[in-house]
């Protein structure tokens, strides 16, 4: 088996563990955003029903709900203002030439964020001290604000995707057009992909908690309610997803080729390109996969005469170097994920929901599945979206690494305080969630 280096001799000896660092810290930031947008969506639901029908059982879930966002906020607002140095520290090429215009969405992000933080105290704050419908309607503006939120981020990584909005000349930023810069050609579909991922997560994983309540026993109006709200949610938005990423697919066809044929583990170009399940690279040819004949192109072009470069067809002056191109890359991660885990998805959600609608299991191993499934996928997806330039094909990731060789020094000083904070962040997370959804 032949599987190309993690550095060619062209890459600078920086650029490993600046890829590294940024990977670990989003790895572990994305898995939080999903509670950020989703899970105060849920305890308004529950909020909203306990008004409308009366219903206790409701409102405590809100109640309790609401104590576990605002940690969840918190540990998020860490590891996102880790994120926000690491841009500077790591990828100067980047914020250096184009941060006039890869900081508008940031700011605007900033501006939404301190929202969401007052907010959030007002609600946490208001359950004894402000009128019913006026402290529901403060729990909206927390909702509203991290749509906004998520919504700013999503504007500056899909700029990266595909630019617009900048003029640059003799190499530098002379005009920004910032609705250009914010509301792109890949901003649209982006946000609604990361939206619908958001709820699927958080629904899988906090129904998942009530899951495992129901069997053990548990099955008052309390933990059917819990498990009930969030499963519901997520079930919703699963097959809108499925949707959304197929036409999102199509559009990476049309417009980031390499990304494609990276995705899809290309060896040729060519048309009734056959969609490949599993499968890696041995000796340049796709072994050990299940092929379905002619689904690659007709998924791509809607038939099967549809042709489909290969990676190295890209032209050289746009192509990036063979080495961010392996088995282990995220977005073969992601294709191998989305090949297995769709099918299973469906499956496991019509299972799950049945038994929801009859009333009598929990179905927890089903749940739990789904909510790996969706975190696993999400961290991957997130991968895909940002591969394989750094800036279309403006920068590359060689470019944009930090021009010291040095930073080894300061990537292991760092890691091994993340490796500290982390875990003890995870834990303080994890009894949070089991003494206040339980």
């Amino acid at each position: 088996m032949v599987l190309p280096a993690l550095l060619t001799a062209a890459d600078p000896p920086q650029l490993l563990p600046a890829r590294e660092q940024m990977a670990f810290t989003l790895g572990f930031h994305i898995i939080l955003v999903p509670f950020g947008l989703a899970f105060t969506f849920m305890m308004l639901v529950c909020h909203y029903r306990a008004l409308r029908r009366g219903d206790q059982q409701a409102l405590v879930l809100a109640q309790r709900w609401s104590k576990v966002a605002a940690v969840l906020f918190a540990v998020g607002a860490v590891s996102g203002t880790v994120l926000t140095f690491e841009l500077g520290l790591l990828w100067p090429g980047l914020m250096g030439k184009y941060g006039p215009a890869f900081g508008f969405p940031f700011a605007v992000e900033g501006l939404f964020f301190f929202l969401e933080a007052i907010f959030v105290a007002i609600y946490i704050h208001g359950w004894k001290r402000l009128p019913p419908w006026p402290h529901f309607f403060t729990g909206v503006v927390v909702t509203l604000a991290g749509v906004g939120g998520t919504a700013s981020v999503i504007a500056a990584n899909s700029w990266m995707n595909q630019p617009a909005g900048i003029a640059v000349r003799n190499g530098r930023v002379v005009g920004v057009i910032p609705s250009q810069v914010f509301f792109n050609g890949a901003f649209w579909w982006e946000m609604v992909h990361m939206l619908l991922a958001a709820y699927i997560v958080a629904g899988f994983m906090v129904a998942g908690v009530y899951a495992w309540g129901l069997l053990k026993g548990r099955r008052d109006h309390y933990q059917r309610l819990g498990f009930a709200v969030p499963f519901t949610v997520a079930a919703i938005a699963m097959p809108l997803q499925f949707l959304v990423g197929d036409t999102i697919a199509r559009q990476v066809y049309e417009r980031e080729p390499a990304k494609f044929s990276a995705v899809e583990l290309l060896p040729t170009t060519g048309d009734h390109v056959p969609e490949t399940l599993g499968g890696i690279f041995v000796d340049g040819k796709v072994r050990y996969g299940i092929q379905l004949p002619d689904v690659a192109s007709v998924l791509a072009g809607f038939t099967p005469s549809t042709t489909i470069r290969r990676f190295n067809a890209i032209p050289a002056a746009v192509r990036p170097t063979d080495s961010v191109v392996s088995i282990a890359d995220s977005p073969r991660l992601f294709h191998q994920l989305s090949t297995v885990g769709a099918p299973l998805l469906v499956v496991s959600g019509l299972c799950g929901l049945a038994a929801l609608l009859l009333l009598r299991r929990g179905s927890p191993p089903v749940v739990r599945t789904l909510a790996a499934i969706a975190i696993t996928t999400v961290v991957g997806g997130w991968g895909v979206a940002q591969y394989p330039y750094l800036l279309g094909t403006h920068l590359t990731i060689q470019q944009a690494a930090a021009p010291t060789a040095t930073l080894w020094v300061l990537i292991a000083v760092s890691f091994v305080a993340v490796i500290l904070i982390v875990p003890s962040l995870l834990l303080l997370y994890s009894l949070q969630l089991r003494r206040k959804l339980g």
